[in-house]
């Protein structure tokens, strides 16, 4: 007892110093960290280990293992007696308990005062653990040569897989191994260790662990003369929360392991025919809880040929047409135009902005639908003229974009047409907002966590408008290798050919690719359609399930251009462009006034509900009124209307003369 005092307390910290590790929503490992010194060192417990191996070593290290209560006095015995016969070691005495409590307390010298204390220590070990707690720890600290300790950091390394499944083989290869680490590491000494695995083999033969068959059949499988990498998927994604995180020693990520690698592949891979210095990212979000799936920053992180450390799914690139449907989202929304309004696609100059088709060619005459579809500039640029690029931006932001202007110059009508900056992350979650009928999700990224970020506005504030734009995209023409009408997908490609982008999404997922090179360098042929397209849908395949798509709002307006009202015909002009236009008595709607809060009896018990009532003044009759994109009735000479809201919350009114004049006013119905 005394010399139990004199040595002080057991020292555990040694067993808490493990490497962090990042997990995927199931378990499965992504990516481990080495120790502040510098091993591997992963947490594992039993269940984590190969039954197999668990028999193996016992029967060759500690056959009394259950039995005893640390110390094993025959084997102590036995050891001493041959060493006495012989002059040297024949066997060693040692117990699992005593080697944890060497590795507890490691002493550079093997001397009798050292063995002493370990069977100290090893009696107040199982005093204080149960056998599976002692078990575990030396699962999780042996060594295994080099900078490898614990079971499951050699079987990765070793055999490039867990230890949940080990041959016989295998198994008495890792036995063999923490009896002498450093002169049986089989990448450098194959030989030596192959003669220690055989010998573990011939004693679990013997204790009747395997058949001679068995042992014979295992003695023939290859000794490992190089080792594996341990997994690094996710790699930007873990590095970056652990590097937030750096007390954590188990980090559980949303991301799906098998969805992630089978992206990482297919990332390497789109990249054998382009530029050898470009680079893929991939970011894929579940739609309904905001979760990370899958988080490619680069194709392959190790190359510093492409830049492969830097996570491209944060850089901040141009988007080129990628943003072209929340222009019209916003026009929809705004009863400026309808899928089926007819735009000018005509050479046209708006202020000193001249913009050109990408194929430099114009269709004239085409509906909106087309026109994004086909993707054309001249349109997008006339309804963005009408929107408005300051609050295009506006909505972005406000939405949680993080939007990068030329040195914070006011936003002009390039915008829409890729002159600013936004990332693939950022990007991927706004084409979210749009499946998630427009509103924006918080993204995830570890599992059972939820986002403390604030929460963001809706990128579209109507049901009926982000459908719209669902319903354009899903008809967009697909890549030679995609059939039609599976997603809503949208291509970007920015000037110079430095960025190829493709989002797509369904009412499930949405999946963002970028492709270009990390220096920003013009790539010849980088064009979204061609590169980044194909990637795109390759994904929605390898996530697989069948698509799903929006379900259409009960108030969208299904109808042909001929068949629209007259002033969604084509898209209206509010700026007058001659002196008459100027003088004519400008539209305002004089009731309900902007912002205003409208008790309705909706926030009460009563059934009944009174109907709004809307009144314009000025302007050329007929009026249309609009709610929240979709027309009230028919065009009306009357200035006086009327509208029963289908529910309380924010209401966009908005009404038109037959001049396509246009005022708005936001409402909260109550």
């Amino acid at each position: 007892m005394i010399y139990k005092l004199s040595l002080g307390e057991l020292d555990l910290s040694a067993s808490k110093q493990n490497s962090t590790v990042v997990i995927d929503r199931n378990g499965q490992l992504l990516r481990p960290f080495t120790t502040s010194a510098g091993r591997w060192r992963l947490p594992v417990s039993m269940k984590d280990v190969d039954e197999r191996y668990l028999m193996m070593l016992k029967a060759y290290e500690d056959r009394r293992f259950e039995q005893h209560h640390g110390v094993d006095f025959r084997s102590l015995a036995r050891a001493g007696l041959q060493l006495l016969s012989n002059q040297k070691v024949i066997s060693g005495g040692s117990t699992l308990t005593m080697q944890v409590a060497r590795l507890l307390e490691p002493r550079e010298q093997r001397t009798l005062g050292a063995k002493f204390q370990q069977l100290v220590r090893a009696f107040e070990l199982e005093r204080r653990f149960s056998k599976t707690e002692i078990l575990e720890l030396y699962l999780m600290m042996a060594p295994f040569g080099g900078n490898l300790e614990g079971i499951r950091a050699a079987s990765f390394a070793y055999f490039g897989k867990e230890p949940q499944r080990l041959s016989y083989g295998e198994a008495a290869l890792l036995v063999a191994l923490p009896q002498s680490p450093e002169t049986r590491r089989p990448d450098r000494y194959p030989n030596t260790a192959l003669k220690a695995r055989n010998r573990v083999l011939d004693k679990v033969v013997e204790a009747g662990i395997i058949s001679e068959a068995e042992g014979e059949r295992a003695k023939l499988e290859p000794i490992p003369n190089a080792r594996f990498a341990f997994p690094n998927h996710a790699a930007h994604t873990a590095e970056t929360l652990v590097a937030a995180k750096p007390k954590a020693s188990i980090i559980r990520l949303s991301i799906n392991k098998s969805l992630q690698q089978s992206l990482e592949t297919l990332a390497r891979d789109a990249l054998l025919t382009i530029d050898p210095k470009a680079n893929i990212a991939i970011f894929v979000l579940d739609n309904k809880s905001g979760e990370v799936l899958a988080s490619v920053g680069s194709s392959d992180y190790m190359s510093s040929e492409r830049s492969g450390a830097i996570d491209l799914t944060q850089a901040v690139r141009s988007p080129g047409s990628a943003l072209k449907p929340f222009i019209y989202a916003l026009a929809f929304e705004n009863g400026i135009a309808h899928p089926e309004t007819f735009l000018d696609d005509s050479p046209s100059r708006f202020g000193d902005y001249r913009p050109e088709n990408f194929d430099l060619g114009y269709q004239g005459n085409v509906t909106a639908r087309k026109a994004l579809q086909l993707s054309l500039n001249i349109p997008s640029v006339e309804l963005l003229s009408e929107v408005g690029a300051a609050r295009f931006i506006q909505r972005l932001r406000q939405a949680g974009a993080d939007i990068a202007l030329p040195q914070e110059s006011a936003p002009g009508l390039a915008v829409g047409l890729g002159g600013l900056g936004i990332s693939l992350v950022d990007i991927t979650r706004l084409y979210s907002g749009l499946a998630r009928y427009g509103v924006m999700p918080e993204l995830v990224w570890e599992a059972d966590a939820t986002s403390h970020a604030p929460i963001a506005e809706s990128i579209i504030t109507t049901d009926v408008a982000a459908w719209y734009v669902f319903d354009i995209l899903q008809g967009a023409p697909p890549p030679e290798n995609a059939l039609a009408g599976r997603i809503a997908f949208k291509t970007g490609t920015s000037y110079g050919y430095r960025d190829a982008w493709a989002i797509g999404y369904d009412q499930r997922i949405t999946i963002g690719v970028w492709v270009g090179r990390a220096d920003n360098t013009p790539v010849a042929g980088l064009v979204g359609r061609q590169i980044a397209a194909p990637v795109l849908f390759d994904a929605f395949a390898h996530y697989g399930g069948e698509m799903q798509p929006l379900q259409r709002p009960k108030f969208a307006l299904i109808a042909t251009s001929s068949t629209l009202p007259p002033p969604l015909r084509h898209l209206r002009k509010d700026i007058p462009k001659t002196l008459d236009a100027a003088l004519k008595p400008s539209l305002k709607i004089a009731y309900p006034l902007d912002g205003a809060r409208v008790d309705l009896g909706y926030s009460g018990s009563q059934t009944d509900h009174t109907d709004l009532a809307m009144k314009v003044l000025g302007g050329k009759p007929p009026f249309i009124w609009i709610a929240n994109g979709v027309p009230i009735g028919e065009a009306d000479i009357r200035r006086q209307a009327f509208w029963k809201p289908d529910g309380a919350g924010f209401a966009r009114i908005s009404v038109m003369d037959a001049d396509g004049q246009v005022d708005s006013v936001t409402v909260r119905i109550e």
